[in-house]
Formats: C-alpha cells, structure tokens, sequence
C-alpha cells in the first residue's frame, strides 16, 4: 500500500497542472450515454426545484435528480432532491444529500417497487447516476464517493458559483475524487453539462440586474425573485 500510495504522489507530480484538473468533453457519449440523454437529466435537476419546493426559482437552486442507466438506453429517474436547509433546519440537507436520502427510502420501500434490504440498497448506488444542477460541495462530493455511484455528472461549477457571489468550500470536486481512490469503488466524474441552462439559475441571487429564471419575477424590491404565479 505504501508503495501504491508513493507511485500515486509520484506520477501525479509528473502530470502537467492543467492535465491533472481536465475533465471530459461533456458532449461526447460516455458510458454509453449520449449527450442528448445527460440534458435530458440535467434539464430534470432544474425541474427538480419546482416538483419539490413549488417554485422554479427557490434562492437555494440546487436541484438532484438520481437515474439508472442500466435499466434502459434513456435512464429510468430513481428519486430526486432539493436543497432543503430553510426548509428543514439541516445545514446538511443539500439536494444531493436530500437525493440520496430519498433515494433510500424508495429502494428499501417494503411496499415500494424495489423493496430491497438495507444491503442491496447499498450496492445499488454502484449502478446509479447522480445528476446535481451545480458542483458538489466537499461534503456532497465526499457522500457520493461513499455511495460509490457509477457516474456523478454536475453543471455549474463552483468557480462560477464563487464568482457570482455564493459563499463556497474552495475544493472542487476532482480533489475529492483524488484523494478518495482507496475506496473500494470508483466513480465516473463529468462536469459542466448544459451550463448556458444551469448558470441562469444561480447567477440572479446577488445581482438585481440579472434576470430571474423561467417562471419568475422579481419582486416589488428588487432584492429577490419569486414565482410569477403567487
């Protein structure tokens, strides 16, 4: 192990920088999956924010949608999750811990579609898809290396979401990802999928200029958005 460990440290010494960060082009097929199917998915995320929360434009817009693409060649949606703090009081309750939560409680459902044990739901997560409408924060990033998901796929980054004004961890997901390879599974990372549709969504909070996404207005302040239809 400890030699595992020094030829790691040694080769990621060798790698150029801007090699050692590089993530796949998101419009290639990966997996099997095309590029129309992950904006598909991605499109749900941000549809996630109105199913769960009533509105397209909550001030926390982070959306999780969790999909099978084993079952078929478009994905079968597991469950979904929203950022849930305000609602909940779990500074924890992020939408892709809110995501994996529910998830759990549909695949061991004894009356639900899947029924599984406590085990079997563990080691369902290795055929599963974590889609999230931004970045992962370290701790997210760190559930979903736990989970051992087959592929976690995120929009906008967490550079954009800092320079937008959001208070962030400044630890991008690869990182996490680079320091987790002793798990004893592995998970595909894919970032930046449908950006020009994810970025809209987090860029109105600190900017009064900025347009509200789809659905909503601003409100009599300026200070906020809401949904057109309240």
């Amino acid at each position: 192990m400890h030699f595992s460990i020094c030829l790691f440290t040694l080769l990621a010494g060798l790698l150029p920088a801007a090699l050692a960060v590089v993530l796949a082009d998101p419009t290639l097929m990966i997996n099997g999956v095309t590029f129309p199917t992950r904006a598909h998915w991605m499109r749900q995320a941000n549809e996630a924010l109105s199913e769960i929360s009533g509105s397209p434009c909550p001030f926390a817009a982070f959306g999780t949608v969790i999909v099978n693409h084993t079952a078929s060649d478009t994905g079968e949606l597991i469950c979904m999750g929203v950022n849930e703090n305000s609602k909940t009081g779990n500074p924890s309750l992020h939408g892709e811990m809110s995501a994996i939560k529910n998830c759990t409680a549909i695949l061991t459902d004894p009356h639900g579609k899947y029924r599984m044990t406590a085990s079997e739901a563990e080691d369902a997560f290795a055929d599963l898809t974590l889609y999230t409408n931004a970045e992962s924060c370290p701790m997210c990033a760190s559930a979903i290396r736990w989970a051992g998901f087959r592929e976690y796929v995120y929009g906008t980054s967490i550079d954009t979401l800092i320079q937008k004004g959001w208070g962030q961890i400044r630890m991008p997901s690869i990182q996490i990802f680079e320091a987790s390879f002793d798990l004893p599974t592995q998970s595909r990372l894919m970032g930046n999928i449908l950006i020009n549709e994810t970025d809209p969504y987090f860029l109105w909070q600190y900017d009064p200029t900025y347009p509200c996404p789809h659905g909503c207005s601003r409100t009599s302040d300026g200070t906020s958005c809401e949904a057109s239809f309240l």
